[in-house]
């Protein structure tokens, strides 16, 4: 039986947990679930500037926290595929560093889906933790990775 079916996606929970529906897209939900966010990071940053953009991380952790737990556990399942919430608040958090321009944006997205995807030490132990906070605790490293590879390429590019 599919998740659609056992927690609908009428439910808040799967409809915040599925980033509004981006992770039931085909093929590769996490990069959905990170485009998806990009508007809405560029929106925080023009309208607030870095600290709306990292109180958006803030409310989107502690939110998907919630929403992935109950989505995972209406599956009976650690971390399903089709949960993009967390790739939300990862990628927020990658881009805080980022200027309002294309090519900063484009880096964070591409730096945050490798550090996602790839997960090195110790963003895959932190899967580990229980419940939805394991399920968001890996993207938020991968984002801070990605937001300091960010900040040493302004660093180094300054000079």
């Amino acid at each position: 039986m599919s998740a659609v079916h056992r927690l609908p996606l009428s439910h808040p929970a799967a409809w915040l947990a599925t980033w509004f529906g981006c992770g039931l897209l085909p093929a590769a939900p996490g990069s959905w679930g990170s485009l998806a966010a990009l508007p809405l990071a560029w929106l925080l940053l023009w309208l607030g500037g870095v600290w709306a953009l990292f109180a958006g991380a803030v409310a989107v952790f502690l939110v998907g926290w919630w929403a992935s737990e109950c989505y995972a556990k209406a599956l009976g399942g650690t971390d399903p595929g089709e949960v993009v919430i967390d790739e939300v608040a990862g990628q927020f958090i990658a881009l805080l560093p980022a200027a309002l321009t294309p090519l900063p944006f484009a880096a964070g997205f591409l730096l945050f889906r490798l550090f996602d995807i790839a997960k090195p030490w110790p963003i895959r132990r932190l899967e580990r933790l229980p419940g939805g906070l394991g399920i968001m605790a890996d993207d938020v490293l991968a984002g801070i990775y990605a937001a300091l590879v960010i900040l040493a390429g302004e660093h180094f590019l300054a000079r």
